[in-house]
């Protein structure tokens, strides 16, 4: 008989073999704070119109280069559980506001560091964790009183441009005033009269070649294909879209047919060439001059489409058809029948374009009810349209949070040493072990100027300093951090129009606070072994490629 080895007393006897713990401050909380600083000091060098660019492989070997937060959480795969609270925050943060995921990084990095000093001054946990709501409640009540901008028309574009500059800047810097002028055009192009702005119904393709100054704003849809027929163009053009091949139609059911003679078999093959044909004749009749298929188009039909002059165009993606449906205002049919006028989509014009040496298919409609726009953009390399595309979606979404709410506060760092001034000056009021942790929330947002300075290369200390100085005056709420110059210098927000989302901030404290309190809270981290095999499945829906 075997020998039973007893295991260790403690936990270790509670849990499988090749089970780990680790509890206590030392063990547990220390060791989640440094995986968070190291962090958000990664992403803090990406922070700003100034940052940083960072070279991501991911899991399929491929190449990212961007400064982009949401890009680079994405793609780094980050295991550590407290560094993985961080990443969830932000990508809360971008599915709620689209923009400002490295705000949430960067801040609930500073809010550790600082919650670190105070845990080796001897206050608990939870004292610093009730701390920091204090100043997150008195910080939510004083941001509204900094709001420095409205938008109240948002189909004004000279309205609009003022406002998207710095989202975009904060990413392109250099180019901001060109993809400005494209997104906020196409943005107010697109916008309904009644219901909100969908962020889906601005398009971006991009086609490889020429500059970026050759991008333009196309209404309506734009592909990277050909024509399938010879008809290459049509205006003014009524548009059919169907889901199915555009083909001779195979029965549902298995049949045999028994052919006895030549006659028969010529009969039966022409039997189905003349239905066909009828059924392209049909199409041509009801004044349609544009097929859009969504699987393959089949020879015989392709000549009937030719011989009635019809324009075939094939789309692989459904969901490029459902957005063209939209475009066009089409009803997709899932079969080859006759299209009431209904069901049938129009499009100002429908005609190929030779872009570099890359064939488009243009769907433009130039009239008002154009439902989607499409950027296209230009560029000499892969990865530096997809780093415009970056910029351009977080234009995009902050455009769809100033339909909602057009509040803009001070950017350049203004917001966040006013509310570091004023939760200084709370901090004082309080009696209890909280007002160190509300200090050191205060302390906690100098990182975003210091994070700017330091990046443009500059001293953020002496950035900070002037700033406070600036604050302790009534009239230097607005003083933020001018970037363009050599040394460092202040500039007012409001007439260099730097502005910030008031969403953005609203949602990144929110976001920010509620992730570094939560990794505090923890003091026992119970890690099970891990099973062998293979991975376990993706959830569907997952973009996941391993």
């Amino acid at each position: 008989m075997a020998l039973s080895v007893p295991k260790a007393p403690g936990v270790a006897q509670m849990l499988k073999d090749g089970a780990r713990m680790y509890s206590g401050l030392e063990e547990a909380v220390y060791r989640n704070i440094s995986a968070c600083k190291e962090f958000a000091q990664t992403m803090r060098s990406a922070y700003g119109p100034n940052g940083m660019n960072k070279m991501i492989i991911n899991h399929i070997e491929k190449q990212f280069v961007t400064s982009d937060a949401g890009t680079i959480m994405r793609e780094l795969d980050v295991e550590h559980p407290a560094a993985k609270l961080i990443v969830m925050a932000s990508q809360m943060q971008d599915a709620e506001v689209g923009d400002g995921t490295n705000f949430v990084v960067v801040l609930a990095g500073a809010l550790l560091e600082s919650a670190e000093e105070l845990l080796r001054l001897g206050i608990t946990t939870s004292e610093i964790a009730d701390g920091y709501e204090k100043a997150l409640e008195k910080a939510l009540e004083i941001l509204p009183s900094l709001v420095s901008h409205k938008i109240e028309d948002y189909r004004n574009v000279e309205k609009v441009k003022e406002v998207l500059r710095t989202a975009i800047m904060s990413k392109q810097y250099g180019q901001e005033d060109f993809l400005n002028d494209l997104l906020s055009k196409a943005c107010v192009s697109i916008l309904p009269d009644e219901g909100t702005f969908n962020v889906d119904n601005i398009r971006i393709c991009k086609i490889l070649g020429s500059g970026l100054t050759k991008s333009e704003v196309v209404r309506g849809m734009v592909f990277k294909r050909f024509v399938e027929g010879d008809v290459t163009s049509a205006e003014k053009a009524k548009v059919v879209i169907f889901s199915c091949p555009v083909d001779i139609i195979q029965t549902e059911t298995k049949g045999t047919v028994l052919i006895k003679s030549a006659d028969e078999l010529l009969n039966f093959s022409s039997g189905e060439e003349s239905l066909l044909e009828s059924q392209i004749k049909a199409i041509a009749e009801a004044g349609v001059k544009v097929v859009v298929a969504g699987g393959k188009v089949g020879d015989m039909a392709l000549h009937f489409l030719n011989k009635y002059g019809l324009m075939a165009v094939r789309l692989n993606s459904k969901f490029d058809l459902r957005r063209l449906s939209r475009s066009v205002n089409a009803t997709v049919l899932p079969r080859i029948t006759t299209p009431s006028q209904e069901e049938l989509g129009y499009c100002d014009k429908v005609c190929i374009e030779e872009l570099g040496d890359t064939t488009i298919v243009a769907f433009r409609n130039e009239g008002k009810d154009s439902r989607i726009a499409t950027v296209v953009i230009r560029g000499a390399t892969d990865n530096f349209m997809d780093d415009i595309e970056r910029a351009l979606d977080d234009g995009v979404n902050n455009f769809k949070c100033l339909t909602r709410d057009g509040r803009y506060l001070p950017g350049a760092g203004a917001t966040e040493i006013e509310l570091a001034t004023k939760l200084s000056a709370y901090a004082d009021t309080l009696p209890g072990l909280e007002q160190y942790a509300v200090r050191k929330f205060a302390n906690a947002l100098e990182v975003f100027p210091k994070a700017l300075a330091e990046n443009s290369g500059v001293n953020g200390t002496e950035i900070v300093n002037q700033l406070y100085l600036a604050h302790n005056s009534e009239s230097g709420k607005t003083i933020g951090f001018d970037i363009e110059s050599e040394k460092a210098a202040t500039i007012d927000t409001t007439k260099a129009k730097i502005f910030d989302l008031y969403q953005a901030k609203f949602w990144g404290l929110k976001y920010a606070v509620g992730a570094a309190t939560t990794i505090l809270k923890v003091d026992q981290i119970i890690m099970a072994k891990r099973a062998g095999g293979p991975k376990p499945r993706q959830a569907a829906g997952s973009d996941d490629e391993s």
